[in-house]
């Protein structure tokens, strides 16, 4: 999809594709991420399987919203998303 078919169809962009870097407080399934390069403590009760120890989530991706994460997302869906902001900020840059 393209910068133009993403605006026609009016999508709201709700959250950013991170990569989970580190697990840094399993009580309060806290973890860093890395959004872009900028790196951001993230809540994962959202995507944490009950169970399963909190490690397992480090080097996957995220759809982070507003200290979040919201969902598990592949690597491929995380660079495409990645690929339209950046489209989008050079498009706003002028």
């Amino acid at each position: 999809m393209s910068v133009d078919q993403w605006q026609e169809e009016k999508t709201m962009c709700l959250g950013v594709p991170g990569k989970i870097i580190a697990i840094t407080d399993t009580e309060r399934q806290l973890a860093k991420v890395d959004i872009g390069g900028v790196r951001r403590e993230v809540n994962l009760a959202c995507v944490a399987e009950e169970g399963q120890s909190l490690e397992a989530c480090v080097g996957q991706w995220v759809l982070v919203h507003v200290g979040f994460a919201l969902t598990l997302i592949s690597a491929e869906e995380a660079e495409r998303t990645l690929t339209l902001l950046a489209e989008l900020e050079v498009d706003a840059a002028g």
